[in-house]
């Protein structure tokens, strides 16, 4: 093995590859660095935005809720006009329903002293 000879140009060459080789892994670090960096602030940026997007949707559907207990108050309003309603008529019924008592009552009556004035 003392008599190796090797080509210069052989020798030059491996030593530009092994050049080119750290470099292109010097690279590939410096990429994979840079790109765990960015991976970092997106997870951090996106852990803010879900969490804003949080609340604003709860701030939504508080406001949704608040609507609808809206709309169930109304709907209680109605109900309790309604219920008014069928209780005036329901009063109404009754006094018309003693007023027609009395009446009936009274013609029942009228006839009586009607045929009691004709048969005398």
């Amino acid at each position: 093995m003392e008599n190796i000879k090797l080509p210069i140009a052989l020798v030059a060459a491996m030593a530009i590859q092994l050049a080119g080789g750290v470099w292109w892994v010097s690279q590939q670090a410096a990429t994979i660095t840079s790109l765990e960096e960015t991976v970092s602030q997106l997870g951090s940026r996106m852990a803010i935005e879900d969490n804003i997007n949080l609340k604003r949707d709860v701030t939504d559907n508080a406001k949704e809720i608040g609507y609808v207990w809206d709309d169930v108050d109304e709907l209680w309003q109605e109900l309790n006009n309604l219920a008014s309603t069928i209780k005036s008529i329901t009063v109404l019924q009754q006094r018309l329903a003693i007023i027609e008592n009395d009446l009936k009552y009274m013609n029942r009556d009228h006839n009586k002293m009607l045929m009691n004035n004709d048969g005398m």
